[in-house]
């Protein structure tokens, strides 16, 4: 080969050379993985899936926590059908027009003894008078009535329960605490005695049905309670005033003190709550 033919052969390669488009760059920094973050995310459907078995145990849970709840007021006596207007209709006919004067309103009650034992009470208030019953739903017939003359109120307490610093005792809700002697305080056998009857003063608070339904939301509503009790009070202290006596009533809204310290009595009583008219099942060998 000629010395021109190289030549002229070199110059053409070197002309293919330079005419290669250059390759891009690739940048180190920027890496698959932050593309892929950029969009947005969304929920897998494995995820979606895993939440919907949590609703549908809570859901199961809240059904069975309010079947249980009505079961246990089925058992209350109380709830049968007609037993709690036979009840009141029973009480009202053992009011004296003469001496109560007519009734005004009735309540279903728990009252709370200062051993912390609930029981169950209706409890009516006349013109005259506050009658606390002792009342029989099983068997239908009042065994125990006390009275209490509406001038005579000094004092209406209402709030929450509190006990003494080192009781063991708890007890949650609010009530009401009715005073009608002030002069005279519980003696110390009086306190320690379970079945004391001469403390002068009652405590109520709400009866365990009182969510059955509306109409036993109003039986049972405290507050309404405490608030017509007060005015029948303050109206009986301006008809027949007691000689000697401050009239008028104080209403106070503070801790009502329970004052027990062990109540293991109290505990096993309320638990089972035998100071209600319940099914107890059958018993038998």
């Amino acid at each position: 080969m000629s010395e021109k033919n190289e030549e002229t052969f070199k110059s053409v390669d070197l002309e293919q050379q330079t005419e290669k488009s250059p390759e891009p760059e690739i940048n180190p920094q920027e890496s698959p993985s932050e593309t892929e973050t950029d969009k947005p995310s969304t929920p897998t459907a494995e995820a979606k899936v895993e939440t919907t078995p949590s609703t549908n145990t809570s859901a199961v849970k809240a059904k069975w926590t309010s079947s249980v709840e009505q079961f246990k007021l089925k058992r209350f006596f109380v709830l049968r059908p007609g037993t709690l207007s036979h009840g009141i209709e029973d009480v009202k006919s053992l009011v004296n027009p003469t001496e109560d004067g007519a009734v005004q309103s009735v309540w279903l009650m728990a009252e709370i003894d200062h051993w912390n034992n609930e029981k169950e009470r209706l409890v009516l208030i006349t013109e005259n008078t506050l009658l606390i019953c002792k009342y029989d739903f099983v068997m239908l017939n009042c065994e125990q009535i006390q009275k209490i003359s509406l001038n005579f109120i000094d004092r209406i307490f209402h709030g929450t329960f509190c006990f003494p610093p080192r009781t063991l005792l708890k007890r949650e809700g609010e009530g009401v605490r009715v005073f009608w002697d002030k002069l005279n305080e519980p003696s110390f056998t009086s306190r320690w005695n379970p079945f004391s009857v001469d403390y002068p003063f009652t405590t109520f608070t709400y009866h365990p049905v009182k969510s059955a339904n509306e109409e036993l939301g109003h039986l049972c509503d405290i507050e309404n309670f405490r608030e017509q009790l007060t005015l029948a009070a303050q109206k009986a202290h301006s008809k027949n005033p007691v000689p000697g006596k401050a009239n008028g009533v104080l209403v106070l809204n503070q801790p009502i003190l329970i004052e027990t310290y062990v109540g293991l009595m109290a505990v096993i009583g309320n638990q089972n709550k035998l100071g209600y008219c319940l099914a107890r099942g059958n018993i038998g060998f």
